[in-house]
């Protein structure tokens, strides 16, 4: 039986990718990992209290209270005290550099509102990404997840999951369908793939 990966999971808000990594956890979708952290870049995040009410170690780098370098060598302290193996950013609103990213290749995943390459890119985040496809008058828009490196949503894609438009929809009400139709189902799918791939590459 192989140890099972160690998880740390970025995030910046409300925690509703966090939940779904959560549940998915209890479930028995993710088998190969576990996720043992939660660092926020906003000591207000409600993902804090999801985090905790469910168990799980939280830690606070303040995006505001520091420069970027601080930042990320306080998240890389926190990473390296805890043994963490895989990162997942699930709406953490910082952009990573890339020495930071360089750091762990094929080891930091995020979920992207998209089918990248569209409507992705700096600037692409949150409602603004929704209001893009609508605005852009496409018919299939949905979710990707990724490697992180260096470029914004540039790194390797892991998968992806369609969700058609609705001729009434809104961003926000595209937003909520993402995320329950593709978001919260192929990002513990990914994470899983990606824990089971660590896992083997332990087997020598």
């Amino acid at each position: 039986m192989n140890d099972l990966v160690k998880i740390a999971v970025f995030v910046s808000g409300g925690g509703t990718n966090l939940q779904a990594l959560i549940d998915a956890e209890k479930s028995g979708i993710i088998k190969n990992g576990k996720i043992t952290l939660v660092i926020s870049s906003n000591p207000e995040a409600y993902a804090l209290v999801r985090a905790s009410e469910n168990g799980i170690a939280t830690a606070v780098a303040d995006r505001k209270k520091c420069s970027g370098e601080e930042f990320e060598s306080e998240i890389r302290r926190l990473l390296e005290e805890n043994g963490i193996e895989l990162i997942v950013l699930a709406g953490f609103m910082s952009i990573l550099s890339g020495k930071f990213t360089s750091l762990y290749p094929d080891r930091i995943i995020n979920v992207h509102p998209s089918l990248i390459p569209s409507f992705c890119g700096k600037g692409f985040y949150g409602l603004r990404v929704h209001e893009a496809a609508l605005n852009y008058g496409v018919k299939v828009t949905g979710a990707t997840v990724h490697f992180v490196n260096e470029i914004p949503d540039g790194g390797k894609i892991i998968m992806q999951k369609a969700v058609y438009i609705n001729d009434n929809d809104t961003p926000q009400s595209l937003q909520q369908r993402v995320m329950r139709e593709a978001e919260w189902i192929i990002l513990p799918q990914a994470v899983e793939k990606v824990c089971e791939t660590i896992n083997k590459g332990r087997v020598k």
